[in-house]
C-alpha cells in the first residue's frame, strides 16, 4: 500500500530493487551541539553542550545483518520525494517476547529533513507496532547525534539507557549510545 501526504512524498513498504537506494542515503549530519554523558552512581545525567566547530558525521558504510527484509516481524519503509528519489527509509523489528518495537534504522536525506518525512516514517512504524501488539518502541542513537535526540524526543521518546561501550573498537569509538523509547501510541 502507498500513501501520499500533504507535500508530496509517498510512503510504502520498501522493495527488493529499493536496496541500493536505501544503501546510498546519505545519513550524515552536521550539529553544533552534542550531549554530554556522565556517569553516576545512580545512573547518568546527559547536558547538552556546543561544539566548536561544529561536529560532521559521515557514517561508515554498513554490513547488512541479514534480517532487514526477513520475516513476518521486520519491515523497511521507505519515503519518496515528488520526483520518485528516496527521501528516507525506516527499518523496524518486532519482537515477541518483550512486546518491543525496535528501530534499527531512520534516515532521512539532508534535503528531506525538517519537512515530516522521518515523523511520518515513524508513523508507519508505530503503526506496524500496533498491529504486531508491541507494547513499545525502542531505538538507540549516539550522544553526538544531537539533531536525531531533539526528533525523537517531540516525537514522544525518553531516555531509557546508556551503553558506554557499544561503538568500542568501531569507527565510533568514544561515543556513547543513548537508548530511547516510548509506549506504543
Amino acid at each position: 500500500m502507498t500513501t501520499v501526504d500533504d507535500t508530496g512524498y509517498r510512503y510504502r513498504t520498501a522493495l527488493p530493487g529499493d536496496a541500493s537506494a536505501i544503501g546510498a542515503l546519505d545519513g550524515s549530519f552536521t550539529t553544533g551541539t552534542v550531549f554530554q554523558v556522565t556517569v553516576t552512581e545512580e545512573g547518568f545525567a546527559l547536558r547538552e553542550v556546543p561544539v566548536e566547530p561544529p561536529l560532521t558525521k559521515v557514517f561508515p558504510e554498513e554490513e547488512s545483518d541479514g534480517d532487514e527484509g526477513g520475516g513476518e516481524d521486520c519491515r523497511t519503509f521507505v519515503a519518496q520525494g515528488t520526483s520518485g528519489e528516496l527521501a528516507g527509509f525506516v527499518t523496524v523489528s518486532y519482537s515477541g517476547w518483550n512486546r518491543r518495537l525496535t528501530i534499527k534504522d531512520i534516515e532521512v536525506a539532508p534535503e528531506h529533513r525538517g519537512k515530516g518525512v522521518g515523523r511520518a516514517l515513524m508513523g508507519l512504524a508505530a503503526e506496524f507496532a500496533r498491529e504486531r501488539g508491541a507494547e513499545h518502541i525502542w531505538l538507540e542513537v549516539s550522544n553526538i547525534n544531537a539533531p536525531a535526540i531533539h526528533a525523537y524526543r517531540r516525537m514522544g521518546f525518553v531516555f531509557c539507557g546508556l551503553d558506554t561501550t557499544l561503538y568500542d573498537g568501531t569507527p565510533s569509538a568514544g561515543e556513547q549510545a543513548l537508548y530511547m523509547s516510548m509506549p506504543c501510541p
